[in-house]
């Protein structure tokens, strides 16, 4: 634990060097707050609720798929990192220590949407409810966490950049992000079930508000979880095989 909790300070110490890349972070679910939220739904207790929620799994999303499908990949071009994979303690410290940096910035960029939705909304939420979704914030990490990982560690870093881009917006819109539980267009309804975005969103929802949950929704975001942990075990196992061949 203790390995890991130095390379999570190795990690954090390169990104707030870097201010700019905490600010990417928190910017487009502070933007999406402050352009669709606040004038539309502002003034609704329960829809404020909602979509403050749905901003939150939007910049956990955003976090996690950039931080370590960008991350990842720029510092595999990077001489410290072959150098790191040769030392005794494994790769697991490393991996550990990425996770809670990711983590922790993760929370970080969840506070403009917070401040905006406690300031500028009627968005309501219990101290219960409140500790509850700071719960389920970790939990919904895990899959763009992984896929961040399988971007990663597949491509080189001007390629994951790309795809990273390419797969945020489709997955924000296709999971429902940006509109009402209910109200989505029908076709975004019939396949949001299928994509982690949809699952994650619904756990939100549940954490913040009276929801009841689809468990289509859930299955498949369980499903996703495992197929994204192959893929970025091997994607892994494959860069590490050409780093050592």
């Amino acid at each position: 634990m203790q390995l890991a909790l130095v390379h999570a300070r190795y990690q954090l110490l390169e990104i707030i060097r870097i201010p700019v890349a905490v600010f990417g972070s928190a910017f487009f679910p502070a933007a999406a707050m402050i352009f669709f939220v606040v004038p539309f739904a502002g003034d609704d207790a329960v829809g404020a609720t909602y979509a403050t929620a749905s901003m939150v799994t939007f910049s956990v999303m955003s976090a996690n798929i950039f931080q370590y499908g960008v991350g990842v990949a720029e510092d595999r071009d990077q001489p410290w990192n072959p150098y790191t994979r040769t030392l005794p303690a494994g790769p697991a410290p490393r991996f550990a220590g990425r996770v809670l940096a990711g983590l922790a910035l993760t929370y970080l960029s969840l506070i403009p949407v917070v401040v905006i939705g406690a300031t500028l909304t009627a968005a309501q939420l219990t101290p219960g409810a409140f500790l509850l979704a700071l719960g389920t914030v970790a939990v919904i990490s895990v899959p763009f966490t992984l896929m961040g990982l399988a971007i990663g560690y597949s491509l080189p870093s001007k390629a994951a950049i790309v795809v990273a881009q390419v797969l945020f917006l489709p997955l924000a819109f296709g999971g429902g992000l940006l509109s009402a539980p209910g109200d989505a267009p029908g076709f975004i309804e019939t396949i949001a079930p299928y994509l982690p975005t949809r699952g994650a969103a619904e756990l939100m929802w549940a954490s913040a508000a009276d929801y009841d949950m689809e468990p289509l929704a859930l299955i498949m975001l369980g499903v996703w979880v495992v197929l994204l942990a192959a893929l970025a075990g091997w994607a892994y196992r494959r860069d590490e095989g050409r780093r050592f061949s």
